[in-house]
Formats: C-alpha cells, sequence, structure tokens
C-alpha cells in the first residue's frame, strides 16, 4: 500500500500542494471558550431540537469500561457520538458526555472505586471521518460536568491505564495529529491526577502511541506499540520507520524499545498499527499490520476465465488471438458498456485506438486498488520471555481479516482465565484456543464487521462485549449466539435529504451501515420489536452516500455507496439500477470521491448531475451519461486514495444550466451555459481547501454560497464565503465562526437573510446573511453536523449528525424574523389538535393520565414576565398562564386546559364541559386566539381544536 502509484486515481505529471498550517491548540481552545459564550447569548438558546432516530444500526464503537464487579454496569464510547452508561446489561444507555465541548471519543477508563470517569478524546482509527479530540477529559460525578487535564494538542488519545492502587497515577497514549505533524505525541504519565503531565516517551513528531497494555498481575510492567503513519487527502502511508513496540517496568517512567532486528518480529518501514495482550510477566501477545509486500506467488494455475492482470502484459497479437466467446465472458462478468463487446474492441486494437492494457486500466478504481495491494496484512506473534523474543503463532497468511486497511483494526485480547485463548478481529472477529496456531470467526447473526472494542469477563468465560460499526453486541456463549444492544441513536450521517409527502420522511446515508428512510416524526421506543417493523426502512448497503429524491413520485430514489457507485432505486419494488458513468475505453477512468456528488435538476427530474473529475449528465434518470466538463480539479495527485474528485455540485432556481462545481482540491466552476463553457472563480479562496459546498441562491440569481473545510489539513479555521456577481468577486461570511471546519450551509428558502450552517462541532444561524452567526444548542450535543436540509412545506430543519443520527427542529418562526420586526413579539404559527374525550383521564387503572400538548414559539426582544392569555372567537377568556421570557426564541408548552370559570361560558351553548379525572377543564372543538403581552409588547395567533 505503501508508495503505490495508482494511474487510475492520478495523473503522471504530480500537482504541487501547499501544507496548510495546523490549528493551535491555543486556537482550538479559544475556539471553544467563544462557543460556549455565543450559546449563553444565543438567541436561539431555547429552539428545542428532536433527535429522530434512527439507532438500529448504531455506529462506531471504539471502546468499553465494564465494571469489573457488576459486568451488567459498563460505559461505551462511540467514534464521534459519544460516551454511553448503562446499568441493565445494555437494555438502555443515557448519554453521559452530552455536557463535554465534544462527542469525538478515542478511549475510556473507570476508577470505578471513585466512579471517576477519563476520557480520551479523539478517534484513533484514522479513517476518513476520524475527528480529532481536545485533549483529556475528567469526570468526577459520573458525567455531570468535565474538566479539561490537559493534552489538548495530542488530537487523538488511544489509551487511559490507572494504577488500580492509586487512582492518582494515570498513564496516558496519544497518537497525535491525524493530517500533520506535532509533538504532543507518544506517552504522558501524571502522579497528581493530571494536574501535571510528563511525557516519558516520544519517538518522533510523525509517530504516537496507538496502544498501551499492561500485565493485569502487576502495573509496573506494560508495553506501547508506536505507529508511524501519514496521512494525506490523496495518500495514506500506514506503516513507517518509527513504528515498534516499548517495555516499561516502572509503571511507565521509562522505556525500552523491545521490537529490534533479533527480537523476531518484523521492523522498519513496513510496520504497521500493532496492539498487544500480557498474560502475566512471560507471556505477551502481540498483532501488527504488516505492511510488507508479499514475495511473488508462483504462477496461477491456468484458467479458461480471463482476469484483468492478465491484460497489464498482453501484447497485440496475443489480443486479437483471444477466443471471442472467452473475451466476452469476461467483459461481460466486469460491467463493460454494451458497446464494448469482442468484435469491436479487436477493431480498437487492430487501429491502435486502445492497447490491451487500457482493459485492466479500465477497470482500475479507488476500491481495487486497495483490495489489490498485495501486503502481507495481519500476523499474530507470542513472546514467552517477556517481550525479548518473538515467534509468530501460525502458518501462513491471515487473509480476509485486515484486507489492505490495517490502520482501521489493530487490537488482540487473551480470556484472562485461558493463557492460550485470544480473540483478534478486524472485518470478522476471530478465536484462537491454542495460543493462535488456528482460529475461526465467531461472527453471527445480529452483528456487524468491522470491530474495534472487546471486552471478556475474566470470571465466565465465553461472556464477551463486542464493539464495532454496527454498535454493541453481547455473547455468553463465546460468540456462538450474540445479542444486539442498539438504543442510542448514534448514527454516522454522511448525507440528508427529504421528500415532499404530506407526512414527510427522511433519508439519509450513514458511514458503513447504509442508506435508510424513515418518518419524520418517529420518536425512539422498542414498541416495533414487539410488531416485527422498524419504522425505518433499510434502502442500501454499504457506506452510504448522498440520496435525491423524485419530486413527482417520492418511491423513485437515487443513492449508493462509495466512490461513486450510484443506484436508482425503485421503493416500489424492481431490482436497483447501476447508473455509475463509465469512461470510454482508452481514456483515464474518472475519479470519484468517497463521498461523490449527485444533484437531480430542479427544472425536470429526469435530469440528473454526477460529479467525478468531470461533470456528468443524464438526461434519462441515469440510463445515459455524458461529460458535459473538461476536469474541474487540479487533475489529481499520485497515491492510493481517489483526489481530485468533485465533492458538491448546485444548479440555479432560476435557470437551467446556471451550475456550480467545487472540488476536494480547492476549486470551484461556474457554467452559464449548461456546461459549455467553464470559468474558474476559487483564486481568491487559501489553496488546496476541500470545498465543502456550493449553494447557488434561490433569492438572487447571481448569489452564491461556498464553504471550505480544512479538516484533512488539520487546518480548523471556518471558511465561508458569498459572491453577488456569479463568484466573481467574494466575500468572507465566517465573521464570529468559532474554530471548527465547516461542512455544509444552506439558504432558508423563505428568508433570504436566514442561513444554516453545520460545522464539526455543532450546527448554526445567521439572520443577516452571514454578518454574525448564532449557535443552536437546546437538546443538541456538541457533534459534527456533516449535513442539514430545510422541508419547505412543514418549516422543518433536518440535521444529519456524524455521531448522533438525525435532529428536527421547528424554523417556522425564525423564517418570520426581519429587521423590521425584531423589536416586537413575534408569534409562530400554531398547528391545529384533535380533541379527545379522554384527556385528563387513565386509559386503564395502572395507566397514567394522558393530556394533551400544544407548542407554540414566539420571539422576544427582551427578557422578562409575558402573560399568555387564551380566549374564544368573540374574545371571552378561557385560561391565563405566565411566563419568564427570554430574549429571543421561547417555547411554550400549552395542556389545552382551561379554568373552571371558562368552563362555565360554554353553559349556554351545545358543549358541556365536564372536569376530567384529573381535575381539569379542556378546550372543546373550536376557534380559538392566543394573546401574548410582554411589558408593551403584544402579540396574537389563532389555533383550533378540532
Amino acid at each position: 500500500m505503501k508508495n503505490l502509484l495508482l494511474s487510475a486515481l492520478c495523473l503522471a505529471t504530480a500537482v504541487t500542494f501547499s501544507q496548510q498550517p495546523a490549528t493551535s491548540s491555543a486556537a482550538l481552545e479559544t475556539g471553544l471558550q467563544q462557543k460556549v459564550q455565543l450559546a449563553q447569548a444565543s438567541p436561539v438558546e431555547n429552539l428545542p431540537f428532536k433527535s429522530i432516530g434512527p439507532s438500529i444500526m448504531s455506529g462506531r464503537v471504539v471502546d468499553f469500561a465494564v465494571n469489573p464487579n457488576n459486568p451488567i454496569e459498563f460505559y461505551v464510547g462511540y467514534a464521534s457520538g459519544g460516551l454511553w452508561h448503562t446499568i441493565n446489561n445494555g437494555t438502555s444507555f443515557t448519554p453521559v458526555m452530552d455536557n463535554s465541548p465534544t462527542q469525538n471519543v478515542g478511549c475510556v477508563a473507570v476508577d470505578w472505586q471513585s466512579g471517576t470517569i477519563w476520557v480520551g478524546t479523539g478517534e484513533v482509527n484514522a479513517s476518513r471521518s476520524s475527528y480529532a479530540g481536545i485533549g483529556l477529559l475528567k469526570s468526577e460525578d459520573k458525567g455531570k460536568t468535565w474538566q479539561n487535564v490537559g493534552l489538548m494538542d495530542s488530537h487523538h488519545i488511544s489509551s487511559i491505564l490507572i494504577n488500580p492502587s492509586n487512582s492518582d497515577e494515570i498513564i496516558v497514549g496519544a497518537v497525535g495529529h491525524l493530517y500533520s505533524s506535532n509533538a504532543e505525541r507518544g506517552v504522558f504519565k501524571t502522579v497528581d491526577g493530571g494536574k501535571t503531565w510528563n511525557k516519558t516517551l516520544f519517538i518522533n513528531d510523525e509517530t504516537g502511541i496507538i496502544e498501551i497494555s499492561t500485565n493485569p498481575k502487576n502495573f509496573n510492567t506494560m508495553y506501547a506499540t508506536a505507529w508511524d503513519k501519514d496521512r494525506k487527502a490523496w495518500n495514506f502511508e500506514g506503516s513507517g520507520e518509527g513504528s515498534g513496540v516499548y517495555k516499561s517496568t516502572d509503571a511507565g517512567s521509562t522505556w525500552t524499545k523491545i521490537s529490534t532486528e533479533n527480537s523476531g518480529l518484523p521492523t522498519g518501514k513496513g510496520m504497521g498499527r500493532m496492539g498487544t495482550a500480557v498474560v502475566d510477566d512471560n507471556t505477551v501477545y502481540l498483532i501488527v499490520d504488516n505492511q510488507f509486500h508479499r514475495k511473488e506467488e508462483t504462477k496461477k494455475e491456468e484458467t479458461d476465465i480471463l482476469t484483468k492482470d492478465d491484460f497489464k502484459k498482453m501484447d497485440v497479437a496475443a489480443f486479437l488471438n483471444l477466443d471471442d466467446k472467452k473475451l466476452n465472458q469476461f467483459l461481460k462478468m466486469n460491467g463493460f458498456q454494451e458497446k464494448y463487446r469482442a468484435e469491436n474492441i479487436k477493431q480498437m486494437i487492430r487501429v491502435g485506438t486502445i492497447k490491451p492494457e487500457d482493459v485492466s486500466k479500465y477497470l482500475e478504481n479507488a476500491n481495487s486498488a486497495l483490495f489489490d495491494t498485495p501486503v502481507i496484512g495481519a500476523e499474530v506473534y507470542k513472546s514467552t520471555d517477556g517481550g525479548k523474543t518473538w515467534n509468530k503463532t501460525h502458518e501462513g497468511f491471515l487473509d480476509d481479516l485486515y484486507y489492505s486497511y490495517g490502520y482501521y483494526f489493530g487490537k488482540i485480547h487473551v480470556d484472562p482465565s485461558d493463557a492460550n485463548k485470544i480473540y483478534v478481529y478486524g472485518v470478522p472477529i476471530l478465536k484462537s484456543a491454542d495460543g493462535g496456531k488456528t482460529l475461526t470467526s465467531i461472527d453471527a447473526d445480529n452483528v456487524h464487521v468491522d470491530h474495534h472494542a472487546l471486552w471478556i469477563n475474566p470470571k465466565i468465560s465465553g461472556h464477551l462485549i463486542d464493539g464495532n460499526d454496527g454498535g454493541v453486541n453481547i455473547s455468553y456463549d463465546d460468540g456462538k449466539t450474540w445479542i444486539k444492544n442498539n438504543t442510542p441513536a448514534v448514527g454516522q450521517f454522511y448525507a440528508v435529504n427529504v421528500d415532499h409527502e404530506k407526512e414527510y420522511n427522511v433519508y439519509g446515508g450513514l458511514q458503513d451501515n447504509g442508506v435508510w428512510v424513515g418518518p419524520h416524526d418517529y420518536e425512539a421506543n422498542t414498541g416495533w420489536l414487539q410488531n416485527g417493523k422498524y419504522p425505518y426502512e433499510f434502502l442500501f448497503g454499504g457506506d452510504g452516500m448522498q440520496v435525491e429524491i423524485d419530486n413527482r413520485n417520492s418511491k423513485i430514489v437515487y443513492s449508493g455507496f462509495q466512490f461513486g457507485n450510484y443506484y436508482r432505486l425503485n421503493r416500489d419494488g424492481g431490482e436497483p439500477v447501476y447508473i455509475q458513468p463509465k469512461h470510454d475505453l482508452g481514456d483515464n477512468p474518472y475519479r470519484f470521491n468517497w463521498q461523490t456528488p449527485i444533484l437531480l435538476s430542479k427544472h425536470n427530474q429526469d435530469i440528473l448531475y454526477l460529479g467525478g473529475n468531470k461533470l456528468m449528465r443524464s438526461m434519462n434518470q441515469g440510463d445515459d451519461w455524458n461529460a458535459i466538463s473538461a476536469d474541474l480539479t487540479q487533475g489529481g495527485k499520485p497515491g492510493n486514495v481517489a483526489y481530485g474528485t468533485l465533492t458538491t455540485i448546485s444548479e440555479s432556481a432560476f435557470q437551467f444550466g446556471l451550475l456550480y462545481t467545487g472540488s476536494d482540491d480547492g476549486l470551484v466552476y461556474v457554467s452559464k451555459d449548461a456546461g459549455a463553457n467553464w470559468i474558474k472563480i476559487s483564486d481568491s479562496f487559501p489553496k488546496d481547501l476541500w470545498v465543502s459546498r456550493v449553494i447557488a441562491s434561490s433569492h438572487k440569481k447571481e448569489r452564491v454560497y461556498v464553504s471550505l473545510n480544512g479538516y484533512r489539513w488539520d487546518d480548523f479555521k471556518p471558511y465561508v464565503y458569498v459572491s453577488e456577481n456569479y463568484g466573481a468577486t467574494w466575500k468572507d461570511i465566517s465573521s464570529n465562526l468559532p474554530a471548527s471546519p465547516v461542512n455544509v450551509i444552506k439558504e432558508d428558502p423563505v428568508n433570504e437573510n436566514l442561513l444554516y450552517l453545520g460545522t464539526d462541532n455543532g450546527a448554526y444561524v445567521s439572520f443577516n446573511r452571514g454578518e454574525s452567526w448564532e449557535v443552536f444548542s437546546k437538546d443538541l450535543p456538541n457533534v459534527a453536523v456533516h449535513d442539514l436540509v430545510i422541508q419547505p412545506e412543514a418549516k422543518d430543519l433536518v440535521l444529519g449528525t456524524h455521531g448522533r443520527s438525525l435532529y428536527v427542529a421547528d424554523i417556522s418562526l425564525l423564517q418570520k424574523l426581519n429587521e423590521k420586526n425584531k423589536n416586537e413579539v413575534v408569534i409562530s404559527e400554531m398547528e391545529s389538535a384533535n380533541f379527545s374525550p379522554r384527556w385528563g383521564s387513565k386509559w386503564s387503572t395502572w395507566g397514567e393520565v394522558y393530556e394533551p400538548e400544544a407548542k407554540f414559539q414566539f420571539n422576544s426582544p427582551q427578557s422578562g414576565k409575558a402573560t399568555i392569555t387564551i380566549k374564544t372567537e368573540d374574545g371571552k377568556e378561557l385560561q391565563q398562564l405566565t411566563v419568564e421570557a427570554t430574549k429571543g426564541v421561547n417555547e411554550l408548552e400549552y395542556d389545552l386546559s382551561i379554568t373552571e370559570k371558562g368552563s362555565k361560558i360554554f353553559d349556554k351553548t351545545d358543549t358541556k364541559i365536564k372536569k376530567a379525572e384529573n381535575g381539569k377543564y379542556y378546550l372543546p372543538k373550536g376557534k380559538y386566539g392566543l394573546y401574548l403581552n410582554l411589558g408593551s409588547k403584544t402579540a396574537h395567533a389563532t389555533f383550533e381544536v378540532k
């Protein structure tokens, strides 16, 4: 994998890129303080967000902390979904990090005697969405409050070890920055509970500590595995000279490197990520991602089936002599377009239009390049002399464990009650009963792939708690059967969209959990287990990507998985239709981003756009494609990650073919003539940053918004711009945004001054087109917001978070606010309520009283006491309420009750109001007025009980 040049992903000519400076820890800390201050003064601090799940698919688990004396109590850390606590064996969980400044978790440790929780923030799996942390967090009140105890510039913390004899003595392993070099990485130790830290092991500014494990019988003996890696947006070198194994015999105060040339372990630049499991002072296991290449295997047996490698060195004569039937079999099996069959391909070869090697090149893409890399992969080693010498435990290769992405895995475990029983995991989870000589899979029903955490009960062999990309699984029979424990809504959404049904649905693509659709008003409960149908419906697998819905027929959906593998789906039945555009044989393959952008034209829902390195357009729902641009990127770079790709597409609502594109290498283009001509409009932007969004305004034809994202440079500065002249000139509207990379900007469809923004640490709104920003905070944790969408008919804002699933907020009040009414009280529209004679009553003796609930929002220009009066249509008073209003948005919950005096008003009508079981009187069917007084300010709204 290392130093692999992929012709499918880049041009032969390298492009020079300027390294962006990583954000300093001081700037990061200032940004966190700034966000707290914004929240305290935000006029939208009381605008509620409702979680609408889903939870069934869960999200990536990174670590567990299990109570050794009561294993039905444990904590589980999710990569970007925070820390959750259960006291009933995973039947239900409670979030305990929602009051912290981040939800990004690398590891967790608990001092079970005192209850103190330690969280190392920043995921260590080094994937495309492994978000940086903010150092080490500590809570002494079970998560009610958190204090930052240092190591903020470490970004990704892998291990926390607490001395069982002295809880103030803590050892921490820090991986360091993911995309840049830095010094705050290695092993750190405190003896005063985190007040001060001493760095006890440092290799270099590109090598961090990916794991520390200790002898369970002797805390002084511990092993640290160092990982030398270099991740860039275009390339990932997952191994290096700095990788190695270190041992300490004084509780992490000093270290000795034990992975020497004579140790029996692989050494050098091919040594990738590692993990260890310690039995006692003598016995220790190690798993390593060996990135050295395999020795060339003996020539394969002759077969009638051609492979793409057969064409790489084939000459013209040999190609022309191929059997047509055999060649056509290969072409059909590998998805070549119908126009490419034996007869016409041979003619292209004869006249020199293509070469035989182009047939192989046609099939190259980011996935095949990764999977075809001939690395040795995962290996298990064992030492019986305390790490002095090591022997590989197994013969041959552990194929189909890590594949080519060992950076995503790297842990090994030993059963505390059996030194020969070990567990390793990557895509599957494997166990061995003979010290690693032979291994068998314990994957089973209800267990997701891609495993990252495991706890083994030291008192009950076979009792396992497993964490993977699909949540938490528990087994009591050593992996024969598993329980799924996915009640937390911790889905990692990449993209979100909505349809236009009256009761609209929400669609989204998730990291490693496919594409789903569900109701916008979903409320979490486990009742679906009784009826057998979860409210959200699974649409497609893989890493779920963007979703477009035909607004003429919401059953027609476009979506798919990573690297541009998109399909047209019919939710009424029928097979998915694969619609990825294909380049012409002989041309350079298209480059597709991990999150390839797609867009249905607002002007014609048969027209679909898709971005590779060129912009593609289909006029017939993806059946046929044409490239309507040249390469709209900088042309790619040598590396093993698809790069030089489009990331965002927008089309103006005012004009068909007024198009904008943005790329992962910092370029923005506009076409005013449906792709006939393109103009680059990004020269004034900071160079080489990922264009996370370009949005053509729906209020003014010349207006366009752009956001850039520096995450892949460890640059967390927010970059947001607007142009009033098709991108000829730009205005910076990042204004008062705290330091956090920007993922998405959207314009309100009703109020042109209203903008919404999603960052790696929360969501914001601007009432003045970016002159200033206000932070959303009520019921919304500090989580990455990857995407957002406005449902125009319902006037809802839907957030797609990468770690806490989906949230919805009613923005009808926000849409009403403007310069003219900013000093007045403004009330939102109130939904009608459906009358029930059961209001105020119990459904059964043992049930709870059923009380109605009507909510309305109002915006107040000042804080103070507000009086709300409910009146009949002809002005008779029925109820009066008082609330303490805050400046900005307020929400009031009204139970539709009226006073006894108010109930008498209906005595002279056909409606008779009886006192309910709970002693209250409730509004009968009819229309009513709601009057709000705050000082000298008044406002009025109407609502109906049907």
